[in-house]
């Protein structure tokens, strides 16, 4: 059984005859092949007439429209070599004999003539097999992209019984009339309406690059034409069990962000076998951070969140993916110091991720406030200072670009919860912390994709709150993954800034998700509703006395401030327990402008010092 898995016995049969064929003919090419003058003369007269009758046989076979940079050799290659290596083997093994008289150039003759053989039974049982497989033709498809971009997809393609190619829409005009693996360039993507019309294609694949202009341009003919946008998947999905053949379009391939090139190494050696706690895990940024760390052989992962559903949602898809690791999930709030001590003191871990927060500006804005400063600034205190009390190595806050100049009390409680970090790894020199700011994570809970999602599907309107409004964004694994590699990069103290790219202006971001789901501005309105409390036009990465200074990897830099600042971390912690259930809000707000000297609250009245 093991044997005929190796070698098939037909083909074995067939081969073995082919070589025989190939040996015999050597043998009588070598000897039967003899020019005399006058067939020498008939050779060169008849030269031209063979080139020009060739190369037309050629021209009408379009073999000239293919584009040899992407036809498929690596099996031919392979052939190659295994020819070539039984030609050296046969020739040693007949040299060895020392046969009398033996033409050499029998040697020479035969590799080349078995390749020709070989290659030829392969290439006709492919063709025979293609043309005999059972079922009906898949599904028209059109292709969108370059001949370059259009190649990959039409290689995982091949095979597929769900999709027939019938076309592509190249982008670039020169393609036209060209033709890669039997399917021929119809034209720029202009022409998407009327290539739909002759081929009868209703699903268009993108094969332009993940955030290109061709892509969001492929977005809006699409949806004028009225035909279902599918791409390939991402890497990061090929190994999922549905991540092989297209899938629709997402949001996230039109916006289109490089992938983050982790340092898998380093990674491994921080987190491998180790003990990691990650505070919010329940959230979206905080469960990512988990199935991130998961891949690198944690020896145990610690899952805190306040939140009951998210952490039996957590466990479930922690176990299910990942059965051999240990994973303790905990009920727990990270305002309460005793019950995280507890949970530190039993597992002790090496480092901490903290992503629990309240990160909803508007809802902390109003009669919220006191809980934005409970969680965000006393429930980092709470993590940070017992990380270095168990003696944790490392220490990792995720922090946002709304602490930058912050015009609300999210923000602001955000910036003094990265003061206080500061402060307390002035206090345990073992432990190495950092915070990472980044801006809006796509998919995220509270943010604006959900809700425009249901809006959408609710016929609208979305609402944006101003015309001009921008924001920066990443996708969920992105930012897990940039976080990972500045808590494995950061020296004690040090705040991180993520490249964000270019910013998005909300409005677009609203069209464009109208458009994935195959309606028009028209069905789906967007109406604009005026900014709420504490919301600005625009978001900031670095504080105006800040500057960045660049790291070794290119998607992350480190904010330097001019002037130090730096919280009395008991005091902070104090006031806030002082504070009681409900403070005046103007009280609160005067108090976080005293800690936060870039706060630009609403409330310009002096405050004198008190509760």
């Amino acid at each position: 059984m093991a044997l005929r898995r190796l070698f098939n016995p037909l083909q074995l049969l067939i081969d073995s005859a082919l070589l025989l064929l190939a040996w015999w003919l050597a043998f009588w090419l070598r000897f039967n092949l003899e020019l005399g003058d006058e067939y020498l003369r008939l050779a060169v007269m008849s030269s031209p007439w063979m080139l020009v009758a060739s190369l037309a046989g050629l021209s009408g076979a379009s073999v000239y429209r293919q584009v040899w940079r992407y036809i498929g050799l690596p099996d031919l290659r392979q052939l190659v070599w295994g020819v070539s290596l039984a030609g050296a083997m046969t020739a040693a093994v007949v040299l060895v004999q020392r046969m009398p008289a033996f033409p050499r150039s029998v040697l020479l003759l035969y590799p080349l003539i078995a390749l020709l053989l070989l290659g030829a039974v392969r290439a006709s049982w492919r063709t025979l097999s293609e043309r005999t497989r059972g079922g009906a033709p898949g599904r028209p498809l059109l292709i969108v992209g370059s001949i370059e971009d259009a190649s990959d997809a039409l290689r995982a393609l091949k095979g597929s019984s769900q999709w027939m190619p019938v076309g592509i829409l190249s982008p670039l005009p020169l393609e036209r009339g060209r033709s890669l693996q039997n399917v021929t360039v119809l034209g720029t993507p202009d022409w998407m309406a009327k290539a739909c019309e002759s081929t009868g294609a209703q699903t268009v694949l993108v094969a332009s690059p993940a955030g290109s202009q061709d892509r969001r341009d492929t977005l809006l003919q699409a949806a004028d034409v009225g035909v279902t946008l599918l791409t390939m998947p991402r890497p990061d999905e090929w190994l999922k069990a549905d991540g092989m053949g297209p899938r629709k379009v997402a949001l996230e391939d039109l916006l289109g962000r490089s992938p983050v090139q982790l340092d898998v190494k380093g990674l491994s050696e921080l987190l491998s076998g180790q003990t990691v706690l990650v505070t919010g895990a329940g959230g979206s940024i905080g469960s990512e951070l988990c199935r991130q760390i998961a891949r690198f052989g944690v020896g145990r992962l610690v899952c805190v969140d306040v939140s009951e559903y998210a952490v039996y949602r957590l466990e479930q898809a922690l176990r299910e993916a990942n059965p051999e690791m240990q994973g303790f999930y905990y009920t727990a709030n990270v305002r309460e110091a005793d019950r995280l001590k507890a949970i530190m003191l039993r597992h002790s871990p090496r480092v901490v991720f903290h992503a629990a927060a309240y990160k909803h500006v508007p809802l902390m804005e109003d009669l919220n406030e006191i809980e934005a400063l409970r969680t965000n600034v006393l429930g980092t205190w709470n993590t940070a200072r017992l990380a270095g009390e168990c003696g944790a190595q490392r220490f990792v806050m995720v922090s946002t670009d709304k602490a930058v100049n912050p015009t609300n009390v999210m923000g602001a409680s955000k910036r003094l919860a990265e003061l206080m970090v500061q402060g307390v790894a002035a206090q345990f020199a073992q432990t190495q912390y950092v915070s990472v700011r980044f801006g809006n994570v796509l998919g995220s809970s509270g943010s604006v994709v959900p809700l425009f999602t249901e809006q959408i599907a609710r016929g609208g309107p979305v609402t944006v709150t101003h015309p001009d409004i921008v924001r920066y964004f990443m996708t969920i694994p992105e930012a897990s993954q940039l976080v990972l590699q500045a808590g494995l990069m950061g020296e004690s103290g040090q705040i991180f800034v993520l490249d964000m790219g270019e910013p998005v202006k909300i409005v677009e971001l609203a069209r464009m998700l109208i458009r994935l789901s195959g309606k028009t501005e028209h069905e789906v309105p967007i109406s604009f509703t005026g900014l709420r409390p504490g919301e600005k036009l625009f978001e900031e990465l670095l504080a105006d006395d800040e500057t960045s200074e660049p790291t070794p990897h290119p998607k992350l830099r480190v904010a330097k401030v001019s002037g130090l600042q730096m919280a009395d971390v008991a005091q902070v912690a104090d006031w806030i327990e002082r504070a009681g259930p409900d403070p005046s809000s103007h009280v609160l707000r005067q108090w976080l402008r005293t800690q936060v000297v870039e706060y630009a609250s609403r409330e310009a009245a002096d405050y004198k010092p008190g509760l």
